[in-house]
């Protein structure tokens, strides 16, 4: 079946319709090209046709991009390069057709999508909150190849282009209208009608939708080589270098602005080269993953039984966070209960906040805020609990507490309730160690802040039903998390390796290496944040409750640095108290460093160790529990620890996450380092046996 359809209309219109057989969303195939030129042809052959509509035969979707897996059959540059000229060429004869093309958009146009409908002479989209246009290829490590980072910047400036393209972020209806992107916006009831009409007119000449501030800054010679210098400064402060697709990109757009054949060839050159990169395939492995865990269910063959409502124990930050994603995202009501007002009104405040920023920024309609905040409901007993799916606990982590919630749930709910715990620490089996009906007891670990991590740790313990976990990783899925089934035990799977990376560096800090330094060389490795940047991110209080936990169960490997309870003494907790290893009261508020913590710790420091040491030394033991944790069964696969890590903790994702970088580095080189810093330093970096074992037997993960 072909996913093409030419309707010829009596008015001089034709209909394209794009409809991939067998596909939920459109998207581009390399082996499209013959029949789409084959099509194009037709169209220009045909003098009873004055225009085309190119529109989509799915449901609520425009074209999601490219086929990625198609990439995973160039075998060089080279054949990589061909594929981006190929896409080139077919939209550059679009851009010149005497016909006049409208792209008529409804649902998502990402990637090779816009950059088909920017091919076109003029572009119509629907108002609906299910519309995007964007170029997110960048977080593929990729670049728009077919002609993107040459008709974006030309129709809207270079600077808001750029902007789009570096940050892969898509632009919503009411944006993509005011930005320029497309020329219309309309009902979809009117969508097809209004792009009939202007594919009834002449192409008009294309313009470049800039105010007059831009138009200084882009089109004078001095402005624009400031403005490109600026942009490269930004980029390699953001990327440290880890990341080459974002300068690739400027390099694209600089080109084309002068010499447009230079700016499509150089985009072309570098789309090839940037397909071979090793930071791209890492990144492609991560979409595939996260794409092949979309469709699985917690439980083979298990089916997920409906989540209709639910209630969450706790208001704060977590329990805030938790009430925003069920009731925005996953759409269904929610009932806060906390032990005072404050709390609930703490909770209401964390997603009234978060939705009256997109109201200011248009993406939502103040109607459309109040209708979700309506979904958000409070108390201070266990009124409205009754008929509760499921409940989510968000109380501190105080086993007997946890205990506690758990039978209050069996008494006020019904039989069936799931009793999920966001306990970050305390096996699961615990907290239904006194409960009635354990088999509906489950974890639910989030990540704070918890509307913008994407993960989920689903935790069953020993009891647990089927029918539960496949239920609690449905319900995880629809409030927009990536869940991963992680084994009961403490610390779970991510706090378990995140621990002694954090450990070292404290045990780092009192050797005397600079704390900025240590957080300094770990973020140019890859991570977001530094160790003790995120401690004060979370909370010293919270980061270092896990730790006697992790102790009891797995020994002397997870101790942390004593003197850190000197910390807690001195009342410094980090952000939300203003007071921490960073300092929250000078002008750069949490950049620069507190110099007193040194005093409190005792230490005078002077930096002994290189970057390379101080990474090794953290990240080794990271890679070494991960490994562990595999051996044990906590996660069920390699693929399982790289998304868990990439997404909870942030470990670098063009490294393509713990278990992907180990076969990156070696097994022979990684059990060495581990070894030399076990004789060197100490026994806690002593290989696991698993990874001993890959070595003798020449294995990888993957």
């Amino acid at each position: 079946m072909s996913a093409f359809k030419l309707e010829k209309r009596d008015d001089g219109i034709a209909i394209l319709t794009m409809d991939v057989p067998g596909e939920s969303m459109n998207t581009l195939k390399a082996d499209f090209g013959d029949e789409i030129s084959a099509i194009l042809d037709d169209i220009q052959a045909d003098n009873a046709i004055k225009g085309v509509v190119i529109a989509s035969g799915k449901k609520d979707s425009f074209v999601a991009g490219a086929d990625v897996s198609m990439l995973a059959a160039c075998n060089s540059a080279e054949d990589a390069e061909k594929l981006s000229v190929g896409g080139q060429q077919i939209f550059n004869r679009i851009e010149a057709s005497s016909k006049t093309f409208v792209a008529a958009i409804h649902g998502p146009a990402l990637g090779g999508g816009l950059e088909l409908a920017l091919a076109c002479h003029y572009r119509v989209c629907s108002d609906s909150a299910k519309t995007q246009l964007g170029l997110p290829e960048v977080q593929l490590g990729l670049l728009p190849g077919s002609g993107g980072t040459q008709r974006l910047p030309k129709l809207i400036g270079v600077q808001q282009a750029m902007k789009m393209m570096l940050t892969g972020s898509p632009a919503r209806a009411k944006q993509a209208k005011k930005y320029g992107i497309v020329d219309d916006m309309v009902p979809e009831s009117i969508l097809m009608k209004v792009a009939i009409e202007l594919a009834g007119t002449p192409a008009k000449k294309r313009e470049s939708n800039k105010s007059i501030t831009n138009k200084v800054i882009e089109d004078t010679g001095l402005g624009r080589k400031f403005m490109f210098k600026k942009a490269r400064e930004a980029t390699q402060s953001k990327t440290k270098g880890n990341y080459p697709a974002p300068m690739y990109i400027i390099d694209c757009i600089e080109a084309g602005l002068d010499n447009s054949a230079k700016g499509y060839a150089t985009e072309a050159r570098l789309f090839g080269k940037l397909v071979m990169s090793k930071e791209s395939k890492q990144l492609r492995e991560i979409f595939f993953a996260t794409t092949e865990m979309k469709k699985e269910n917690g439980v083979e063959g298990v089916k997920p039984k409906k989540i209709q409502s639910a209630g969450v124990l706790g208001g704060g930050l977590m329990g805030g966070g938790i009430s925003f994603v069920t009731a925005t995202k996953a759409g269904v009501p929610v009932r806060i209960k906390d032990i005072n007002e404050n709390g609930i009104a703490g909770a209401l405040k964390y997603s009234y906040d978060i939705l009256n920023k997109k109201v200011k920024k248009r993406f939502i309609r103040k109607s459309e805020m109040q209708q979700q905040l309506a979904n958000i409901t409070g108390c201070l007993d266990y009124s409205g609990y009754k008929h509760n799916d499921i409940v989510i606990e968000a109380v501190f982590e105080d086993l007997e507490l946890k205990q506690n919630m758990v039978a209050d749930i069996e008494k006020h709910c019904s039989k069936s309730t799931i009793f999920a715990s966001n306990t970050s620490s305390i096996p699961i089996a615990d907290i239904a160690a006194k409960a009635k009906r354990p088999e509906n007891v489950v974890g639910l670990h989030y990540f704070s802040p918890v509307d913008k991590m994407p993960l989920a740790e689903v935790i069953p313990h020993e009891k647990t039903s089927e029918q539960v976990i496949s239920t609690t990783v449905e319900f995880a899925k629809r409030q927009g998390k990536t869940p991963i089934v992680v084994k009961d035990g403490a610390g779970f799977y991510v706090n378990r390796i995140l621990a002694p990376y954090m450990s070292e560096a404290g045990f780092l800090a009192m050797e005397g290496q600079p704390i900025d330094a240590i957080d300094k060389a770990l973020v140019n490795f890859g991570f977001p944040v530094g160790p003790f940047k995120l401690l004060d991110e979370v909370g010293i209080d919270v980061g270092t409750k896990i730790i006697p936990i992790l102790m009891a169960q797995f020994g002397e490997r997870f101790a942390a640095p004593e003197a850190f309870d000197k910390l807690l003494e001195n009342d410094r907790k980090g952000k939300k108290n203003q007071s921490g290893f960073y300092d929250y009261a000078g002008k750069n508020k949490g950049k620069d460093l507190d110099e007193s913590v040194y005093e409190l710790l005792g230490v005078s420091p002077v930096s002994k160790y290189t970057d390379t040491t101080v990474v090794e030394r953290c990240v080794l033991l990271m890679l070494n529990e991960a490994a562990r944790c595999l051996e044990e069964g906590v996660i069920r696969s390699p693929r399982d620890g790289d998304i868990g890590a990439i997404f909870g903790i942030g470990f670098p994702p063009f490294l393509g996450g713990p278990f992907r970088y180990m076969d990156e580095l070696g097994m022979d080189h990684l059990v060495s380092r581990l070894e030399h810093y076990a004789k060197t330093y100490s026994e806690k970096y002593e290989p696991a046996k698993i990874l001993v074992n890959m070595q003798k037997e020449n294995q990888r993960f993957y």
